[in-house]
């Protein structure tokens, strides 16, 4: 038995190696004292004695035995040599009593070479076994920019904690995500159980991939567990079977094969433009009858309770009265966890609804499970910068309206210091702060711009600015109906505790949604045709009248015509508030003189502006309803940008 499995597997090996030939790669197996022969390793590590994923074992440490193994640890000696005897020999100790005998490995940048064991190895993995008991030792590289580096000492904080190399990722971040979808907090060390389910669960998973043929794709069976853990919840796989675990996979397989091609995303910056639209909302032409969408709105907390679920709810009414009744829509509230989300959304499906809209990027994840199982129902959720292709997201260039909320503010104040309260350090609320203290700047050089964030634990906001004898001030963007105040918008402070409202952007939901309805209708819908092929994420602005500045009738004649001037040159595209040079506030230039920065750029900004003062919150600083958020669409803040 055993002559005839070697005989296999030297037909194997052989395979690989002209495989491997005809591609013009190397055909042996890699030695590390070649490797580590470019770099400098600053350490060396005993782990002692682990188990090791077999996938992770790659090479020998010395040169010695390379020429024995094809690439993936095949043999290639023939049947009648004594390397081949003792082969088989192994083949039939594990098969009749198992090997027990640990090899002896080193470590390197996450993946394993062997000194001590290679026909061990050889024989393990020609079974298909997922590990392998063995003695390790790390070798630390010195720690660079490179980005393979980053993610080494990234993993190495992971395996901290978790002592486990079942995981090896190759996107930064992603161990964060990983423990915080296993609701670890940073630095909590596992016990036992912790890392017993995880290994089970990532065996589950990589023979359920295999399955797939997921190893017809680039993307590695690490990356496509992070994928099924966002979508499906940790906590789900970790009670599911691989017979369970299949089907799962094959339903998001779109979502998969996307991330393959890189998370493609295709940004919408303008609506399409609608032919005849009135027309054709009563004789669709590609697209469907108005009177055939039946549109539920799912909200946090409630409009009353809520300036943003309010701003939506208007958005909704305003929809029912644009299309003259033939829409019908539905609202439900307090959808503030992910259970919450799903019952609103399974209660619309039941009622017919074909078309869901949830309002907030909270809702995405679940939003994303709804969509994979209800795959005729049509979901936008209000996000930006997501990279799944079964829903679609949603979100306003505010930023435009904020530049001009800063240039308002410094040419109506008396004061070179002005005050902005943010929300929650998301993506694109950096560059709402940003757009504003460049406004600002735009008409006095001078100014500095008072940051404080609505959302840090224990923290007074609005307490700080007056301390700081901040009067001019930019807050929230509405007025929440069950709290009425007149602190939102732009306004001014007087010295007898009287307020002066300013200007406030408005986010105008109601025109966003009959713009994405009226391409449902006529057929415009790049969402529906680029489904599992991009992502698709609508990014509209003044040019799509979906958001917009309101001025007080008492602002300055001169500055009145100032502000229409540079709303008319956003709108027509010939001015950029991210234009020329710009210097983030350690001197950093982020933008040079006769360039501008690209959407993604604004999207994902992580750094304030030279004239900002303040700086982004850490995680742990923040609310639990803000750390929540975070998780999702937090940005990820360049240490080398930070004000330090």
């Amino acid at each position: 038995m055993a002559s005839s499995d070697y005989s296999t597997a030297l037909k194997h090996g052989i395979r690989s190696y002209q495989n491997a030939l005809s591609k013009g790669f190397y055909p042996y197996l890699p030695a590390l004292d070649d490797i580590i022969s470019y770099t400098e390793i600053s350490a060396q590590v005993s782990l002692g004695l682990m188990d090791i994923p077999l996938s992770k074992i790659i090479g020998t440490k010395t040169a010695g035995r390379t020429n024995a193994f094809s690439y993936d640890f095949m043999p290639l000696l023939s049947e009648t040599s004594e390397f081949g005897h003792k082969w088989a020999s192994l083949y039939d100790h594990q098969v009749d009593d198992g090997i027990r005998d640990p090899i002896v490995v080193y470590e390197f940048m996450n993946q394993f070479y062997v000194q001590e064991g290679n026909k061990r190895v050889s024989v393990m993995k020609y079974l298909g076994t997922y590990s392998i008991l063995g003695t390790v030792t790390r070798l630390v590289p010195k720690r660079t920019e490179d980005k393979q580096n980053r993610l080494y000492y990234e993993f190495m904080d992971f395996y901290e904690v978790s002592k486990s190399y079942d995981i090896c990722f190759t996107k930064e971040g992603s161990y964060k995500k990983l423990l915080k979808l296993m609701k670890k907090t940073e630095g909590e060390v596992w016990n036992d159980e912790d890392r017993l389910l995880f290994h089970s669960t990532c065996i589950t998973f990589e023979e359920a991939f295999r399955k797939a043929h997921g190893e017809k794709l680039d993307l590695t069976v690490s990356d496509a567990f992070l994928i099924y853990a966002e979508i499906y919840g940790y906590e789900q796989m970790t009670n599911e079977t691989e017979h369970e675990m299949l089907p799962a996979l094959q339903k998001i397989w779109k979502e998969i094969m996307l991330a393959d091609k890189g998370s493609q995303v295709e940004l919408i910056q303008n609506p399409e433009e609608s032919k005849s639209s009135i027309l054709n909302r009563l004789i669709p032409s590609g697209g469907v009858a108005p009177e055939s969408i039946k549109a539920a709105f799912i909200y946090t907390k409630t409009t009353k309770t809520s300036s943003w679920a309010y701003a939506h709810e208007l958005g909704r009414m305003y929809i029912e009265q644009a299309f003259n009744g033939k829409i019908q829509t539905m609202a439900f509230d307090r959808a503030d966890t992910d259970a919450e989300v799903d019952a609103a959304i399974e209660q619309a499906v039941a009622l017919g609804c074909n078309l869901i809209f949830t309002t907030a990027p909270q809702m995405a994840n679940q939003s994303l499970r709804s969509a994979i199982k209800h795959p005729k129902v049509r979901f936008y959720n209000c996000s930006v910068n997501l990279s799944y292709s079964s829903i679609h997201t949603y979100y306003a260039r505010m930023y435009e309206s904020k530049f001009l909320m800063g240039a308002i503010a410094a040419a109506v104040s008396k004061s070179d210091r002005l005050g902005y309260v943010a929300d929650y350090p998301i993506y694109g609320t950096i560059a709402n702060i940003n757009a504003f203290a460049l406004g600002a700047r735009m008409i006095n050089p001078y100014v500095k711009i008072y940051l404080e964030w609505a959302n840090i634990s224990g923290h007074d906001a609005k307490e700080s600015l007056k301390q700081e004898g901040i009067v001019c001030i930019s807050d929230s963007d509405m007025i929440t109906p069950e709290r009425a105040s007149r602190e939102y918008g732009l306004y001014a402070k007087n010295e007898d505790g009287s307020l002066e409202n300013l200007a406030t952007p408005i986010w105008h939901w109601g025109k966003f949604y009959e713009l994405i309805i009226n391409n449902i209708c006529n057929g415009n819908t790049e969402a529906d045709s680029q489904k599992g092929k991009k992502a698709v994420n609508y990014w509209w602005g003044m040019s799509a009248d979906v958001i917009d500045v309101i001025c007080s009738k008492d602002m300055p004649h001169g500055t009145h015509r100032l502000i229409e001037f540079l709303k008319t040159s956003i709108r027509a595209g010939s001015f950029q508030p991210f234009d020329g040079m710009i210097y983030s506030q350690n001197g950093i230039i982020q933008c040079k003189e006769g360039s501008r920065l690209e959407p993604e750029e604004i999207i994902t900004m992580d750094w304030l502006a030279e004239n900002v003062i303040g700086r982004i919150p850490e995680f742990e600083e923040l609310t639990e309803e803000a750390q929540a958020l975070l998780q999702l669409q937090g940005i990820k803040i360049d240490e080398t940008n930070s004000d330090k």
